[in-house]
């Protein structure tokens, strides 16, 4: 199935799995949040009998763990050729990796052992999980590599998957972002806003964001600035109608600028007003506002 083409419906039912501590339970939680039934750490032994059930059921979400006492790769396999041949439901596969040096670190961080080897070190655990989980990593209908991505970003990437529009409408994303960190991943459109003037050489606007009202001030007394803002709205808006034809259901819109403080976050928070003022429902992130624990990433509905 393509890419960002996975619709929910009455009958669609995603199962989620790969590498523990990459990310199963916040991507399962992601599709609670979208309106799945969720069900994690489910035994393979029932899972037929979900499949089997009435088609008439909400859009389901499966977390399948390797700590359930009656996985195997086999029985995985089973499960996953039976879905395919036998059940009325349309059923994908999503599979979490990640690069075992970051499996590590997180292992390192929360001082959690690894499932598959709790008397052994983590790194005994990841290789021999990494190695179990091949055949069903080559199955994948979804394959998502958490290795550079926060709880946020992976959530991001769930909702462009798999989100469903609300009586038609397209959910939006506008995030600012700081090129030196590099380019956000999952976002559909970015626009560098480095050309404007940067509040970071006024020592009295530093220390501030581009939420402050005199950085946005600022950034907005360029003279260059109320072209180009006219023109960014005016092509959004135009494109808009056009995503949800091609099928659309979450688009994002990335804003940088060199630190991802001033300019990107100004720009970002103008932006995403001004299109909630047209109708569109749109949430706001600012990753390096996160990364600093300032941002509180708001959601603006209808004329927001």
């Amino acid at each position: 199935m393509t890419e960002g083409a996975s619709n929910a419906t009455q009958s669609q039912a995603v199962l989620v799995t790969g590498a523990s501590g990459a990310g199963r339970s916040t991507a399962t939680r992601a599709l609670e949040d979208l309106g799945f039934e969720s069900i994690d750490n489910m035994p393979l032994s029932l899972v037929s009998r979900v499949f089997d059930g009435p088609t008439s059921m909400p859009p389901l979400a499966l977390g399948i763990d390797v700590r359930n006492r009656d996985f195997s790769v086999d029985a995985m396999v089973s499960l996953l050729e039976y879905v395919a041949a036998e059940s009325t439901l349309d059923t994908e596969l999503l599979f979490l990796d990640c690069r075992s040096e970051v499996l590590l670190r997180r292992y390192s961080e929360t001082r959690r052992r690894h499932p598959l080897a709790p008397s052994e070190t983590p790194e005994i655990g990841i290789a021999r999980e990494m190695e179990l989980l091949i055949p069903i990593r080559e199955r994948a209908d979804h394959l998502i590599d958490t290795s550079d991505m926060t709880p946020h970003d992976l959530k991001a990437e769930i909702e462009r998957r798999f989100g469903r529009p609300g009586e038609g409408m397209l959910a939006l994303s506008v995030e600012s972002f700081s090129y030196k960190r590099g380019l956000p991943r999952g976002v559909d459109m970015i626009f560098d806003t480095r050309f404007l003037a940067n509040p970071h050489w006024e020592e009295n606007l530093r220390a501030l964001d581009g939420r402050d009202p005199r950085v946005a001030t600022y950034v907005a007394g360029d003279k260059r600035y109320a072209d180009f803002f006219a023109m960014l709205e005016a092509m959004i808006l135009k494109l808009l109608p056009a995503f949800i034809e091609e099928g659309k259901t979450y688009l994002s819109i990335g804003l940088g600028c060199t630190g991802g403080q001033h300019r990107s976050v100004a720009v970002a928070e103008k932006l995403a007003k001004a299109l909630a003022e047209h109708g569109w429902q749109v949430s706001t992130r600012h990753r390096e506002l996160e990364r600093r624990g300032k941002d509180a990433s708001p959601v603006l509905g209808k004329a927001g």
